[in-house]
């Protein structure tokens, strides 16, 4: 059994502030359902009697989003969302390169039913989507017996049920092929709305099949559709109303549904000729590096998750931690590539290159850059993003390029890059097209750069796996670290220059294009022993 709420803060003040309702751990352990009562755990109806309990509980549905479930041997290294979508997201694709043994397997695609990255990923994410079940359940329970309002339980429920969807986009994302293959009529994930604290419960989630993509897709915006009428608030590390508008625009476009993006993102203020939010004020910050040194009070920054020094990734997972060099007292394991780095379509005087790059001096280790968008190195509390006002405006951008308005197209593209780039200089664009002809292929180069070390970057190699046109048929080709020059010579910024790649692509119908279920998932779970992704 696990402690399926627990308080973000309850390192630092105590068990006595730790809420718990007991369910079964996300079906990798539903052999010890039996185990109704342990101890040390507080009973169900204790956790919904008072208001107090309940916020105290949506804080342990945050944490689990923050640091994994507290009962699985990977919990604390940031997974799913406090770090490790992040690292994961970004060794997958080619724009920043794996140093060290750490994410071999992930970056070399050598995953297996037991290999502990996409294991992890699965169990922490349905863990944090069991958890968010459970705590609609009790809400829901709560506002019955007019513990709260009616008005407060939807509140509630709304910051749940966001997480809820953003958990089962990302297993989408990884177990999944994408919307564009067949219209999303491929094998979907189990989306999970029932909490496994009952043995009928459990038994009702293992016959859960896969569905389809499509379902998925539905029942994401089901229930972002829910948190946008319900959501409240403008807290960065809450979901609300705006990061619900947000995130649809994103599962609107992995859908390729284009008007939908637009309609979503007007509701933000991307039609506007000054692109400014009407909910929450969200606007680009004058600087890029604002959203990462004010990372919890910003105007661009939509929705992130929040780590502290009570709750973070651990050494083993913390965004600068893994991403840092080693003389800004990082462990130098994920470095940029040479081959975005060098890209012709990042102007050499961008801002982005003198605020969010550094370079490792040392001169025992190669001197490469590495992303200075992270910099808690001591106390890993770097918030993790997870959609920003600039993801906005590029999904509409590109959307509107998709439909033909290459005009309004090209505004929104020239508003983030002018943004990094001072009139004048050789990067800046003009209020009217210069001549770009393919309005498209530059703002998808424009996401590569603006997100570089977000994790946005597996994501567009999924959704445009099956664009004839844009798409990365598969896993892209990547550098081997091996070959990088200890000068630092690989590394000249605009020059076109390409490192060979060492590493081979994976072609998009190779197996390995998609994770496997866990072992552990299988050997409890008949319905998706049976469905496991072809070839594991």
């Amino acid at each position: 059994m696990m402690n399926v709420f627990k308080s973000q803060y309850s390192r630092t003040v105590g068990k006595a502030l730790a809420a718990g309702l007991l369910v079964a751990a996300a079906l990798t352990s539903c052999k010890k359902f039996t185990e109704i009562t342990p101890l040390n755990q507080v009973d169900e109806k204790q956790v919904f009697a008072d208001s107090a309990s309940i916020e105290l509980a949506l804080n342990g549905v945050y944490n689990t989003a923050t640091v994994g479930s507290y009962n699985d041997s990977y919990s604390g290294r940031g997974y799913p969302f406090g770090a490790a979508a992040i690292e994961q997201d970004e060794m997958r694709g080619e724009d920043m390169v794996n140093l060290a043994t750490f994410y071999e397997i992930t970056y070399k695609s050598q995953y297996s039913t037991t290999s502990a990255n996409n294991v992890a990923m699965w169990v922490n994410l349905y863990s944090l989507i069991n958890q968010a079940n459970a705590f609609i359940e009790g809400v829901k329970g709560a506002v019955s017996s007019k513990v709260i309002t009616e008005t407060k339980g939807l509140q509630l429920e709304a910051q749940a049920r966001f997480l809820r969807a953003l958990a089962h986009h990302e297993l989408v994302i990884h177990f999944c092929r994408p919307y564009a293959d067949g219209n999303g009529s491929q094998p979907g994930v189990p989306y999970r709305t029932l909490a496994t604290n009952t043995v009928a419960k459990v038994q009702e989630n293992l016959k859960m099949g896969r569905g389809t993509v499509a379902e998925d897709y539905t029942q994401m915006l089901a229930d972002l559709d829910f948190a946008e009428a319900n959501g409240t608030g403008n807290a960065i590390s809450k979901a609300n109303k705006g990061a619900a508008i947000a995130l649809k625009t994103r599962i609107k476009q992995h859908m390729g549904d284009w008007n939908g993006v637009i309609a979503e993102a007007a509701k933000l203020g991307a039609n506007l000729d000054v692109p400014k939010s009407p909910i929450n004020a969200y606007e680009l910050t004058p600087n890029p590096a604002t959203v990462f040194t004010s990372y919890s009070s910003n105007v661009e920054s939509i929705f992130s998750i929040a780590n502290s020094v009570a709750a973070n990734g651990d050494v083993n997972g913390a965004l600068a931690q893994m991403f840092g060099p080693s003389t800004s007292s990082g462990r130098g394991l994920v470095s940029i590539s040479p081959n975005i780095y060098n890209a012709t379509f990042w102007p050499v005087n961008d801002a982005r290159r003198k605020l969010l790059i550094l370079q490792d001096s040392t001169k025992t280790t190669k001197r490469i850059y590495f992303t200075g968008k992270y910099t808690e190195y001591a106390n890993k509390g770097d918030w993790a993003p997870i959609i920003r006002y600039a993801e906005v405006l590029l999904n509409a951008a590109e959307a509107y390029a998709r439909t033909g308005n290459t005009a309004k197209a090209y505004d929104l593209y020239k508003f983030v890059h002018n943004r990094s780039n001072e009139k004048g200089s050789a990067g800046y664009l003009p209020d009217v097209n210069p001549g770009i002809t393919d309005m498209t292929a530059a703002i998808l180069n424009e996401r590569r750069v603006e997100f570089l070390a977000e994790g946005r970057r597996w994501p567009d190699i999924h959704r445009l796996a099956k664009d004839a046109k844009y798409g990365i048929p598969g896993i892209p080709a990547k550098v081997d670290p091996s070959v990088l020059a200890s000068s630092g010579a690989d590394y000249v910024a605009g020059s076109g220059k390409v490192i060979p790649s060492g590493i081979k692509a994976i072609d998009y119908t190779d197996y390995r294009f998609l994770w496997p279920f866990p072992a552990t998932e299988t050997a409890s779970n008949p319905t998706l022993k049976a469905a496991q992704n072809p070839g594991y």
